[in-house]
């Protein structure tokens, strides 16, 4: 799952509170990073940070409506990509830790 943001500490928060939450497993921030995007009518061009938050596919529909909750943009990108092969190690371990406590 990622989504990007207008400030690291944003970024931060946003990555702490989805592991904090058991959403995701661990989370990675990025940046900066400039994005160019239109929006309402206009092309920009702005730094952003990207906050890149391993998931398990069962909860990935609850990690983007809390992404969605706690982002300071109006239209945030949320975009979950699927995972097809890994580590199995790894990949047990990103579900064992998006499971309740």
């Amino acid at each position: 799952m990622s989504t990007t943001t207008d400030s690291e500490s944003a970024a931060r928060e946003l990555a702490a509170g989805a592991v904090e939450a058991r959403l995701g497993a661990c989370a990675q921030v990025v940046g900066p990073i400039t994005s160019v995007y239109r929006w309402e009518g206009r092309v920009n061009t702005d730094p952003e940070w990207r906050v890149e938050i391993k998931t398990a596919a069962d909860r990935v529909d609850e990690l983007v409506e809390h992404l969605k909750r706690h982002h300071t943009y109006d239209v945030p990108e949320v975009v979950a990509t699927p995972v097809v092969g890994g580590s199995t190690e790894y990949l047990s371990w990103v579900v064992g830790e998006t499971r309740p406590a």
